[in-house]
């Protein structure tokens, strides 16, 4: 399974730095139009997924995670090899909808393998499978970019598709779905309304969950403009490799601290950290505006990177301690759907930013909504210690 993920996530990033560049060999289009529509073309594919990921979770659990793996695998991999055949940005648009449609792959990956060990070793043998995901992250754009610079833009769509289905036949063959069940498991059944309004009373879980699609939004706003940003920075004809690069360091930072992040916070408070986080992602965000060299960039990717590499797995860790036991699989699948939103408004937002006010704006307004996000987080967990500690005072007494 961690080949598999490894597969699908290098697989599915190799193509994302040059899309905006891949748009401008469809036609005679402004730089303002291709701004536009690259924040548009990448963002549909979360915007569908966003849609049809709790269906695919509810067929998973009805009849199979295995075989659901595999139909999105394929159906992934064949809307990628579609790609390399197009001849307009609507035809551009329509398949990367339909990839919206079977994505899910990874987080059903990560359903099927919890699902097969003990509780005790759920998180360990997650970390592993997510190291998959987050290598195939880092390599697949820096591949994609040395791919589009030798072979061009339609060969590596071809290759890239091919790979994601051989994913799919290592997930028929080389898989066997197994549920492990627990002794004295829960037996108690939430309704989906409990769940919500659990969700909905507990203010600082909705403002996890808020936080989740701010996070997302600032991070992809300035995804598929960012080989329009290098090109901005130097000329060169690698320009897909070097944008691919810069791509992938941010990755590199987010493998290097994920799980220093996590560890700190199971130390102090996952809370606490995701406010150091957020506070500290804006401070090497915003001055990505300010560079006048491509290393300036990169080294300030790699440094963001560092910080959002804490993010995912302290707010995994942190709804889990906010919500029950026997609901906390569909609490983060809703954690995960407002991740796919925060996706859908980031490259919009960022692409219509870009076409009225320039890239670099782009950068000042995601940084100051991360700033936001933290102030917001920072007031919300205090709240939280002083109730606690109200509540235990009462006990005492």
């Amino acid at each position: 399974m961690w080949f598999a993920n490894f597969l699908v996530a290098a697989s599915a990033t190799m193509v994302l730095p040059f899309l905006s560049l891949y748009i401008k060999t469809l036609g005679e289009f402004s730089d303002a139009y291709v701004q536009q529509w690259a924040g548009y073309v990448f963002g549909v594919t979360f915007l569908v997924a966003f849609l049809f990921s709790p269906f695919w979770g509810r067929f998973g659990d009805k009849y199979g995670r295995k075989k659901i793996l595999v139909i999105t695998s394929a159906g992934i991999g064949i809307s990628v090899l579609l790609m390399g055949f197009i001849t307009s940005v609507t035809e551009l648009f329509i398949l990367r909808a339909f990839m919206g449609i079977v994505t899910g792959f990874i987080p059903m990956s990560a359903a099927l393998i919890s699902a097969q060990c003990k509780k005790e070793t759920a998180g360990k043998t997650l970390g592993t499978l997510q190291t998959g995901t987050v290598s195939g992250g880092l390599c697949g754009p820096l591949l994609g970019g040395i791919l589009a610079d030798t072979v061009g833009f339609q060969y590596t769509f071809t290759l890239t598709g091919a790979v994601i289905i051989l994913a799919s036949f290592l997930v028929l063959f080389g898989i066997k779905e197994v549920v492990f069940k627990e002794p004295n498991e829960e037996k108690k059944v939430y309704t989906r309304k409990d769940v919500i309004m659990h969700i909905f009373k507990s203010p600082i879980l909705m403002s996890v969950m808020l936080i989740s699609l701010v996070i997302q939004a600032a991070n992809f706003s300035i995804q598929p403009l960012l080989a329009l940003y290098v090109h901005e920075l130097t000329r060169t004809e690698n320009l897909a490799f070097l944008a691919g690069f810069a791509f992938s360091v941010t990755g590199l930072g987010n493998l290097v601290a994920t799980r220093r992040w996590g560890a700190l916070g199971d130390k102090i408070g996952h809370g606490k950290v995701l406010v150091i986080l957020l506070l500290t992602s804006a401070l090497f965000f915003i001055p990505q505006a300010l560079v006048t060299e491509l290393w300036q960039l990169i080294i300030l990717r790699f440094l963001f990177g560092l910080q959002i590499g804490g993010l995912l797995p302290c707010m995994t860790a942190y709804i889990r301690q906010l919500a029950p036991l026997s609901v906390q699989g569909e609490v983060l699948g809703y954690n995960v759907s407002f991740r796919f939103l925060g996706n859908v408004i980031g490259p919009v937002m960022g692409g219509t930013i870009a076409a009225a006010f320039g890239i670099g704006m782009v950068f000042y307004i995601s940084g100051f909504l991360l700033v936001i996000s933290g102030v917001i987080l920072w007031i919300s967990v205090a709240r939280e210690g002083k109730r606690n500690e109200k509540n235990e005072t009462n006990l005492s007494a």
